[in-house]
């Protein structure tokens, strides 16, 4: 039984310089010294990890340091079957850009994304990536014997968010691809659990495409479309023991105006579906951090745990210990105080490149999560 309020993160984080310049590096094609940068990684993890374990963080990750382009699209090339074609760089889409246009021509060009093309399926998909999760595997697993920490996860993207959007030129359906996509991706997700690290599973792209493709229909069809992926994760998510998983999703780390972002309370009830036995929700900023109320309805699922965002990434401001406490209690008394985890809303660094909060501050944000844990405990348990 949970005796206080454990603290984690959604996982990635700003990497050092040094380790950027590989990063740079191979994504030009740039040939490089593998063994060089296999060392220069793994003690990067290993330093990311001690830096957490010494702000109070009881979860943690390899702040994805393993990871090229973003959070998402490093998937494409752990996949077979798979071309990107018609790559260009990101600018934007959706609602939200059509109301606020020359903020987005103004912002979206300092956010240094990585070129991305249609991802398509030429032949049946297949998984190729057991080199390259091996090393984060390894990475992260030599990092945890220099910490004491309650445990470790990794993040890996959801079929949602894998292929947002895409061609399908080799399935029958719509369906089957997601299906296929679903059973390579489950090979990436059973290598962590069977690790004995957690596995976080991110959906940024399923709220996401709301505002993308779906903000000016009717949404009965965009819970339809959300209805299927949900299906195809968890069809990617069966038989790993629920303990050892975690579903984290948010609408999209862009420090924009979010304005037609859809409703948690629309889509509660499908987050809730995903068999996975936590769920990490944006609840700190200011466009939803109001939909902490959605628990005074909203069933959590037996066995499984609320991780609240109380912390944020949408800016530098550091928040002060006794409002991450006051999140947090007021959460732990809808669904249970022994069912709360203290979480952030987001990564923060969508891209190697591209830092959502300066590399310093991001330390003290994550201790005032741990204070405010520790404020929150003592008024849960009276300790």
């Amino acid at each position: 039984m949970a005796d206080r309020i454990l603290t984690t993160h959604v996982g990635s984080l700003p990497r050092p310089p040094q380790l950027l310049e590989y990063v740079a590096a191979i994504s030009k094609g740039v040939q490089v010294d593998e063994k060089a940068f296999d060392t220069l990684l793994r003690d990067s993890v290993a330093e990311v990890v001690q830096q957490q374990a010494k702000a109070g963080v009881d979860l943690v990750s390899d702040g994805e340091f393993g990871k090229f382009r973003t959070w998402s699209a490093y998937i494409i090339e752990r996949l077979g079957g798979i071309e990107e074609r018609n790559v260009v760089h990101a600018t934007g889409a959706g609602a939200d850009r059509k109301k606020f246009p020359e903020f987005y021509d103004q912002y979206f060009h300092t956010q240094r994304l990585p070129a991305r093309g249609v991802p398509t399926a030429v032949a049946p998909i297949t998984y190729k990536g057991q080199a390259a999760i091996k090393r984060d595997i390894d990475d992260l697993k030599a990092a945890l014997g220099g910490v004491k920490v309650e445990g470790a996860f990794l993040p890996v993207v959801a079929p949602a968010s894998a292929m947002p959007v895409h061609s399908n030129g080799y399935y029958k359906t719509d369906e089957e691809f997601l299906f296929a996509l679903a059973d390579a991706l489950r090979e990436e997700y059973k290598a962590v659990v069977d690790a004995g690290l957690i596995v976080q599973v991110d959906d940024a792209f399923l709220p996401y495409m709301y505002d993308v493709a779906f903000a000016d229909q009717p949404l009965e069809n965009y819970r339809k479309w959300a209805s299927l992926r949900i299906d195809a994760l968890n069809h990617a998510l069966r038989g790993l023991p629920e303990e050892k998983t975690r579903y984290h999703i948010c609408w999209g780390s862009f420090n924009t105006p979010h304005t037609t972002d859809v409703a948690l309370k629309d889509i509660v009830d499908l987050v809730t579906r995903v068999n996975a036995g936590g769920y990490c929700l944006e609840m700190a900023n200011p466009r939803h951090e109001h939909e902490w109320r959605v628990w005074e309805t909203a069933k959590l699922p037996n066995g499984r745990k609320l991780i609240p965002g109380v912390v944020g990434h949408v800016t530098n401001v550091v928040e002060h210990p006794e409002l991450v406490a006051e999140r947090l209690v007021r959460v732990a008394k809808l669904v249970g105080r022994e069912n709360v985890i203290a979480g952030t809303d987001c990564g923060f660094a969508q891209t190697p490149f591209t830092n959502r909060v300066h590399p310093s501050i991001v330390w003290a944000k994550l201790e005032a999560l741990a204070e405010g844990a520790r404020l929150a405990t003592k008024e849960l348990w009276g300790k």
